[in-house]
């Protein structure tokens, strides 16, 4: 999960071969927009960039994060495959938005309420896999189950929770040590691993799966095959439905 990878090449390997192209691709570089085809038919592809990047304005830019200029990026395109009608499909590795000073600074929730705005208003069909961690708020502004798209699948590998293992057991064990400051030092620390332990399961997709939050785990090398037969089944009839997000602040 901490190795770096150009979200690009995954995307290259699940549609028509040279039919990706990217949008915007010199902006907003932690998230990957792109048209492409799959099985002939025209697709919008957003998916988080799994390598560092560098930005003119805010310097590097961590892999797995969405920053405002990407969130100002996602939004843009979301509302124009909700005006041309293509379905759109999120691939999740993402472990939340950029918080901090600078962030703030930059327009962060501004940026982020922009793509969340577009994303739930948005009508085309959606679909998501999960290929990596899928935390925080980048969850729900990846697509995730908030936004009811019509699958969600994820590879074995995934996990998906409110934040990180170490960050979550941090919280959580505070909050339980409240109660139990009299304790031995290392009845404490047992009580931090056991939380640790139990909250890195629960991460696991699987205890995900079982609970009705994905809809299937599928293996890596049958994405594209699934991804066909899921646009097959969402694609028709059209949805009715009036893509409309109300004023944006920008």
């Amino acid at each position: 999960s901490r190795k770096e990878y150009d979200a690009r090449d995954l995307l290259r390997c699940l549609v028509d071969a040279h039919s990706l192209d990217e949008y915007k691709a010199d902006y907003g570089k932690s998230l990957v927009c792109a048209y492409a085809r799959l099985g002939g038919r025209a697709v919008g592809l957003v998916a988080n960039q799994r390598m560092r990047v560098q930005s003119k304005t805010t310097g590097l830019q961590m892999p797995g994060v969405i920053y405002a200029d990407s969130a100002d990026k996602a939004a843009r395109f979301i509302m124009d495959c909700n005006q041309t009608r293509l379905p759109l499909l999120f691939f999740q590795d993402v472990s939340g938005f950029m918080v901090g000073k600078d962030a703030e600074h930059s327009g962060i929730i501004r940026s982020g309420a922009k793509m969340v705005n577009a994303l739930s208003n948005s009508t085309v069909p959606k679909i998501t896999v999960i290929v990596g961690g899928s935390y925080g708020a980048g969850n729900y502004a990846m697509c995730g189950k908030a936004f009811d798209p019509r699958f969600i699948f994820a590879w074995p590998n995934a996990r998906y929770a409110v934040m990180g293992p170490a960050q979550a057991a941090d919280t959580v064990f505070n909050i339980l040590a409240r109660g139990a400051k009299d304790r031995p030092a290392e009845e404490l620390a047992a009580l931090r691993e056991r939380v640790k332990a139990d909250y890195i399961e629960q991460t696991d997709i699987r205890y995900g799966a079982a609970r009705g939050w994905v809809d299937a785990i599928i293996q890596p090398h049958d994405t594209r095959k699934v991804l066909l037969s899921a646009l097959a089944l969402t694609a028709r009839p059209a949805p009715s439905a009036h893509f409309h997000t109300g004023v944006l602040q920008v």
